[in-house]
């Protein structure tokens, strides 16, 4: 049985203790875990629900038509502002050749818009396609959206971060990163949903996992 391990990244464990910010992701991690947030995502054995979201370049595609009758990685990331999800998406970059060797495309589903959707999709490559959630309306439909609350909202900005202006509106939510592979019955076979954001799996043990699949 094929193990994917779920991991954090210590560049970005840096970045964030640099910021000061380790304390305040600890306190927000335990909020998030007591209020059960994302306990209403999509599990293992559900039917994935059909998305239909524009990519970079405004295209509105829908989950099945990208996914055709091939296994397909669906990925929640926050954007190119956490190092966290950087992390993941040079991950992702990086295996993306493996990935396709095993029949299977990746699909990246994020708040940005605009430049910032256009810059991941230019670090994930061409194999894989960019989803914009506007408004974080998909991220809400699956129970992965939360609302970040002002006291975080004040630290942000205190540094620079301003999610209005990087996610196009100020209605206050944040996604949790969540990683889903999707069979092409449009089944689940494996989801990661955590609320603590510092966590990912590893892309190469999930082509692994989608290779045992068959």
């Amino acid at each position: 049985m094929t193990t994917i391990r779920v991991q954090s990244c210590s560049d970005a464990e840096a970045a964030v203790a640099e910021l000061g910010f380790a304390s305040v992701y600890e306190e927000f991690i335990a909020r998030l875990q007591s209020l059960r947030v994302g306990k209403e995502a999509p599990r293992g054995g559900a039917q994935f629900p059909d998305l239909s979201l524009p990519d970079a370049s405004g295209r509105y595609r829908s989950i099945r038509q990208l996914q055709g009758e091939r296994p397909i990685v669906v990925s929640f990331n926050r954007g190119l502002w956490c190092p966290f999800c950087v992390h993941e998406l040079q991950s992702w970059a990086a295996a993306s050749s493996a990935l396709e060797d095993v029949g299977a495309s990746l699909v990246v589903v994020t708040g940005e818009t605009g430049e910032g959707a256009s810059a991941i999709q230019g670090m994930i490559g061409p194999r894989a396609t960019l989803l914009c959630d506007v408004d974080h309306g998909a991220a809400l439909a699956c129970g992965l959206a939360f609302p970040v609350g002002e006291d975080v909202k004040r630290r942000y900005l205190a540094i620079g971060l301003d999610l209005a202006s990087i996610y196009g509106s100020d209605g206050g939510f944040l996604p949790i990163p969540a990683t889903f592979v999707v069979g092409e019955d449009g089944i689940i076979r494996y989801a990661h949903v955590d609320p603590d954001f510092r966590l990912r799996p590893e892309p190469l043990d999930i082509v692994a996992f989608l290779a045992a699949m068959g």
